[in-house]
């Protein structure tokens, strides 16, 4: 996806997410057990601010966040940081340097590309937790977001911070998974310290995991809704779909 693009979805989840939460800021979040809708709407602003002085000051700040915040009100603090990220956005080219905790990619890009993310699914977590029905996520977006979480958050989490997986993988008798979707699949393989990810299907899996892009990008996030009936298709034994799932998990978490 083009950088640009990115922002055109940045754009349309915030508007989104920013005219559900007022819905209702005391409900619970399902999908993020012991949250309400007004602790969603404060981590998504100390996230965005976070960002913000990522790109300002070459590293992303520790630690975090700031005890003042705590008493800004949360909307405020939501509105505030956004205008603040979109304004470091429009002020820098995609490849200028900016601290990230992903060493392979260093630049202002790296957060256009995760922040768009980081709003759909923050926007999914509103919607869930207003009640309201979740609006549709754009296929191109959809797929990048699966491509991200698995090569960007889990298969580099494991190469970078092995120990977080090892009674995970540790005993591992080394599995494949596919990931299909719309128009893109990849291929997962784990073992001991192992996750690798590559953009082919290759052989029979033992697990295959497939359906339209935005309820794949559901279903790797753990945003489905509770008792909502599900386009994805799981193929495999349960207990080789849980070690997938456990890797996503302490990637994400």
């Amino acid at each position: 996806m083009r950088y640009t693009r990115f922002l055109d979805c940045l754009s349309a989840d915030f508007a989104r997410l920013r005219a559900v939460v007022p819905i209702d800021l005391t409900a619970p979040v399902p999908s993020c057990p012991g949250w309400t809708v007004t602790d969603l709407t404060r981590h998504l602003g100390e996230v965005y601010l976070h960002k913000t002085l990522a790109m300002r000051e070459g590293a992303e700040p520790d630690p975090w966040p700031p005890q003042e915040l705590a008493d800004e009100e949360p909307l405020a603090l939501l509105d505030r940081a956004y205008a603040g990220l979109r304004g470091e956005f429009a002020a820098r080219k995609p490849e200028d340097p900016a601290g990230s905790w992903y060493a392979p990619n260093q630049t202002v890009g790296f957060w256009i590309r995760r922040m768009a993310q980081e709003t759909v699914i923050h926007r999914i977590d509103a919607e869930l937790g207003t009640g309201q029905q979740v609006a549709p996520v754009p296929a191109d977006l959809a797929v990048d977001g699966v491509d991200e979480l698995l090569k960007v958050f889990v298969a580099y989490s494991v190469a970078a911070w092995g120990d977080y997986f090892a009674d995970i993988l540790a005993s591992s008798p080394g599995r494949t998974y596919t990931v299909r979707t719309d128009g893109a699949a990849w291929r997962v393989r784990t073992g001991p310290g192992l996750f690798a990810v590559d953009d082919t299907t290759g052989d029979a899996a033992d697990v295959i995991v497939s359906g339209p892009a935005a309820d794949v990008l559901r279903w790797v996030w753990n945003r489905e809704g509770t008792g909502e009936p599900s386009s994805v298709a799981i193929e495999g034994a349960p207990d080789a779909v849980e070690e997938l799932r456990r890797c996503i998990v302490t990637a994400t978490q």
